[in-house]
C-alpha cells in the first residue's frame, strides 16, 4: 500500500509534437494545424490541434487524405524542437522540486513530480499545481495536472483529465476516482487490450471489479499489476532525472527568410520565453548568441553582450537588429537559435538626493549604432598591452564590474599625456648626442632639460620590426612659452617625431 508521506503531481501534455511547433508560432493558434511525420510520400499525421480534430482529422491520415481539407496548416515534425521543448518543461518542473521523473512516450509529454514536503514553500498541493499549470501555460503549452499519494494513480488520472484541469485524489479514494476512466489510460500491450475487449472490460472500475485470483490465473503477474493499477494500489520505485539549465530556444522556419524585419517578429517571441525562464530563477540575460542556419552555406553566428544583464525585451531586439544590420547573413535563413547566458539582475541603490542615472540600455544602443558605422574594433575602452611598442593597446568592450574596487583614487594632481596620432615629424639639432634645438609647428624650441634616452626594440620576427629611442624634453619658445614633450627617434629610418605632449 502507498504510504501517507508520499505525494505526487503528474504533468501531462497531449499532442506534444503539435504543441512544441506551435509554441513559438502564436499566429497559428487560431488555425487548424496538423503535424506530418515520415518520409514523403509515406507521410502520416502524427499530431494535431483541437481545431484540426473538430474538422474531422485523425492520426494516421496520409498526405493525400490531409490535402482534401481546406484552410489547414500542415507542419513537418521536428524532433529537435520537441527535445528542446521537453527540456524546457523539465526545467519548469524542476523549479518546484528537484525530484522529477521522466515518463514521456510517443506523442505525449508526461513527468511526475515528488512534491512531498513542499507545502512550506509553495503552499497546499492545489496551490502548487495551479502555479505549475500557470507557468506551463505561459510557455505556450496546454497541460493538465493530477495529484495523488500513489504514483501510478496520478499518471492514470492525468491521462484521463481534460486540458487545463487540476485534480486532487484524497488518500483512500484512488479506486473510486479511477473507476470511470477508460482502460486505455493503462500501458496495455496489444494482446491484453484485445483480451479485455473480448471480455467487455472498458473502464478501470470494471477491471478492478474482477476477482484478483482468477485474473492472475489467466494473465499471470501482469494481470495482478494491471489490477493494482486500476485500484490505485500499484507501488513504484521513483527514478528522478537531473535536467540541465540551458537558456536556449530554436525555431525552424516554414520558408526561407531574407528580410531581417520579418525575422524580428520571430526573435521577439523567442525572447519572451527566454526572459520568462530567466525571471523564474531570478536571473537576467547577460548575453545572447544568435545562430542563423543558412540555405546551403552553413551557419551565421553573432554574439550580443550589453554592459549589464537585462530582461528588457525591446532593448534586446534593438541590439540584435543593429548587430545583424552591421553583419547581415549572406543567404536566406532556414532556422534560428537563441542561446542566452544567464547573469544576476542589476540593482542600483540611489540616495534620496542622488540624481537619476541614465539608463545603461541607452548607452548600449548608442554604442551599437556607432559600432555599425566605425567597425567592431573601434568601439570600447583602450587597454594597454604588455609591450613597449608604439600604440601598444587593444580595444575591449565596456564592462561594469559588480565588485567594488579596493583601489583608492589619489586626489593629488597629476600631469597628463596627450598622444599625437599620427606622430608629427620634426627637425632636431643634436649637441653632444642630445637634442638641443627642434622645430615644431612652425616654432623653434630650445631644449632646457633632456631626459633619456630610453632605447627599445622588438618584433624581429614581424615585418613591422621597430626600434625606438625616446626622450622626454622640457623646451622653451622664443616668446617664453614652455613645451613639455616626448620625442621619439626611429632608429631604423633615422626619423625624429613628436609622439606626445605633457600638460
Amino acid at each position: 500500500m502507498t504510504k501517507r508521506s508520499e505525494l505526487y503531481a503528474c504533468l501531462y501534455a497531449n499532442e506534444f509534437p503539435a504543441q512544441a511547433l506551435l509554441r513559438l508560432r502564436p499566429g497559428l493558434h487560431g488555425k487548424p494545424c496538423v503535424v506530418m511525420d515520415g518520409e514523403p510520400p509515406l507521410q502520416q499525421a502524427c499530431s494535431l490541434n483541437t481545431k484540426a480534430r473538430l474538422l474531422g482529422l485523425t492520426r494516421g491520415m496520409t498526405q493525400v487524405e490531409v490535402e482534401t481539407f481546406s484552410d489547414l496548416v500542415v507542419l513537418s515534425r521536428s524532433r529537435s524542437v520537441e527535445k528542446e521543448t521537453r527540456a524546457i518543461l523539465f526545467e519548469c518542473a524542476g523549479a518546484f522540486t528537484p525530484c522529477v521523473e521522466d515518463r514521456c512516450e510517443g506523442t505525449t509529454f508526461l513527468c511526475v513530480l515528488d512534491i512531498a514536503g513542499t507545502g512550506s514553500l509553495f503552499g497546499p498541493p492545489q496551490i502548487l499545481a495551479k502555479s505549475l499549470l500557470q507557468r506551463v501555460s505561459s510557455l505556450g503549452i496546454t497541460a493538465r495536472i493530477a495529484i495523488s499519494r500513489n504514483f501510478n494513480a496520478t499518471v492514470c488520472l492525468a491521462r484521463g483529465l481534460s486540458p487545463r484541469i487540476v485534480k486532487l485524489i484524497a488518500y483512500g479514494d484512488e479506486a473510486a476516482e479511477l473507476a470511470a476512466l477508460p482502460i486505455t489510460v493503462l500501458d496495455l500491450s496489444e494482446a491484453h487490450a484485445e483480451t479485455f475487449s473480448l471480455w467487455g472490460i472498458r473502464t478501470l472500475g470494471m477491471l478492478s471489479a474482477l476477482p484478483e485470483e482468477e485474473l492472475i490465473a489467466r494473465m499471470g503477474q501482469e494481470g495482478k499489476r494491471l489490477w493494482q493499477l486500476a485500484r490505485g494500489e500499484c507501488p513504484h520505485l521513483f527514478q528522478p532525472v537531473e535536467p540541465v539549465f540551458i537558456l536556449e530556444e530554436r525555431m525552424e522556419l516554414d520558408s526561407p527568410v531574407e528580410l531581417l524585419d520579418s525575422l524580428l517578429f520571430v526573435i521577439g517571441v523567442m525572447l519572451d520565453h527566454l526572459i520568462l525562464r530567466a525571471k523564474a530563477r531570478i536571473l537576467a540575460l547577460a548575453s545572447i548568441t544568435i545562430t542563423l542556419t543558412l540555405d546551403g552555406t552553413g551557419a551565421h553566428t553573432r554574439i550580443v553582450r550589453p554592459a549589464l544583464p537585462t530582461n528588457d525585451k525591446q532593448l534586446w531586439i534593438k541590439l540584435l537588429h543593429l548587430d545583424l544590420e552591421g553583419h547581415p547573413p549572406q543567404a536566406p535563413i532556414l532556422a534560428l537559435t537563441l542561446t542566452a547566458e544567464p547573469g544576476s539582475t542589476s540593482k542600483v541603490q540611489l540616495g534620496l538626493f542622488s540624481p537619476q542615472l541614465p539608463e545603461p540600455g541607452r548607452l548600449d544602443v548608442t554604442l551599437a549604432r556607432i559600432r555599425s558605422i566605425v567597425g567592431e574594433d573601434c568601439v570600447g575602452r583602450a587597454v594597454l598591452q604588455d609591450t613597449h611598442a608604439p600604440d601598444g593597446f587593444r580595444m575591449e568592450p565596456f564592462t561594469v564590474s559588480s565588485v567594488i574596487s579596493p583601489e583608492v583614487v589619489s586626489s593629488k594632481p597629476r600631469s597628463s599625456r596627450r598622444q599625437i596620432r599620427p606622430p608629427e615629424t620634426i627637425f632636431v639639432t643634436l649637441q653632444e648626442h642630445q637634442p638641443r634645438f627642434f622645430f615644431f609647428r612652425q616654432q623653434r624650441y630650445v631644449v632646457e632639460h633632456a631626459y633619456g634616452p630610453w632605447v627599445t626594440g622588438g618584433d624581429w620576427w614581424n615585418q613591422f620590426r621597430w626600434g625606438l629611442e625616446q626622450w622626454d624634453l622640457v623646451a622653451r619658445a622664443p616668446d617664453g612659452s614652455p613645451l613639455c614633450c616626448c620625442l621619439v627617434r626611429d632608429l631604423i629610418r633615422n626619423l625624429w617625431q613628436i609622439a606626445a605632449l605633457y600638460d
